[in-house]
């Protein structure tokens, strides 16, 4: 048995697009599949183990042994190697809400992998309507000349995002409550890009005004005061530049022209680009 020297306060980092994959490798699953697994991507840095891809190992359990395609893991591993250079194998994850008594089986493979591989698992059964996400690091229990086993223990997980992940799980929150039909899927599209800092704005000052209302029932003695929000709130007042009114709408206006010149220069590319290939069509089409 692999052993392995982890600090349970390890915290795992896993960003949306992970989750995105593995509810799509459960929805595909053959109907004779209980469970899912894979291996999961990123890097370790500091303690924090941060997740950022993954993909699926096809395999088969059975009462007394499992059966995976090994060679399949390395090759898609080894592609992925071309494309992504900086994302390593860190452990592995698979569907379900408890460990089973396979997964220190399959914990070995992947000790043999990376270091100190991390186990995720993600209940997409949906207990308590609501998906849990789960990681474990396994120690290694045992006494000395004697026989040794390990334990899955759990530690931190959370889910974290890049600054475009926000954007694309913002557009999929827009799906929620919309009725598919025949005639009107169930689907949104991007808004341009005025449109989004339209929409920025107003939520903006939705905030402003419900830290407004907060502020103002504490000076009325209404709601009693928080520290940390008292310490949050001056902290923002300070990030805040200090300048006029006039100040802040020409550097409004000037970032909005630069903008529209990006989406003007954007559409003349892409028209050039249309015309470019209608000419080359029509060359050959000619010759």
């Amino acid at each position: 048995m692999s052993t392995i020297n982890l600090p349970l306060n390890l915290t795992v980092r896993v960003h949306p697009v992970v989750l995105f994959q593995i509810v799509d490798a459960y929805e595909r699953r053959n109907n004779d599949s209980e469970r899912v697994i894979g291996t999961l991507l990123g890097s370790t840095d500091k303690g924090v183990v941060e997740v950022t891809n993954c993909f699926c190992l096809p395999h088969k359990e059975h009462t007394d042994q499992v059966e995976a395609e090994l060679g399949y893991a390395s090759d898609l591993y080894e592609l992925n190697q071309r494309v992504n250079a900086s994302e390593n194998v860190v452990g592995w994850w698979a569907t379900g809400q408890e460990v089973t008594n396979h997964s220190s089986v399959i914990h070995e493979y992947y000790a043999r992998e990376c270091t100190n591989p991390i186990h995720l698992t993600l209940d997409t059964s949906l207990t308590g309507a609501r998906m849990g996400i789960k990681a474990y690091v396994c120690v290694s229990l045992g006494v000395p000349s004697g026989k040794s086993g390990c334990m899955f223990t759990p530690i931190n997980v959370e889910v974290t995002s890049y600054e475009p992940e926000v954007v694309g799980l913002q557009l999929c929150m827009k799906t929620i409550g919309l009725q598919a039909s025949a005639n009107r899927p169930r689907t949104v599209s991007p808004m341009l890009d005025l449109a989004q800092v339209t929409e920025a704005s107003g939520k903006l000052l939705t905030l402003l005004g419900e830290v407004l209302a907060y502020v103002e029932d504490v000076l009325s003695e209404k709601q009693q005061p928080d520290n940390t929000v008292g310490r949050a709130l001056l902290d923002l007042i300070h990030s805040v530049p200090n300048m006029s009114g006039d100040q802040f709408a020409q550097m409004f206006n000037s970032n909005v022209k630069d903008l529209l010149m990006v989406v003007t220069l954007s559409q003349l590319i892409k028209t050039q680009l249309q015309l470019n290939e209608r000419l080359t069509s029509l060359t050959s089409f000619l010759n």
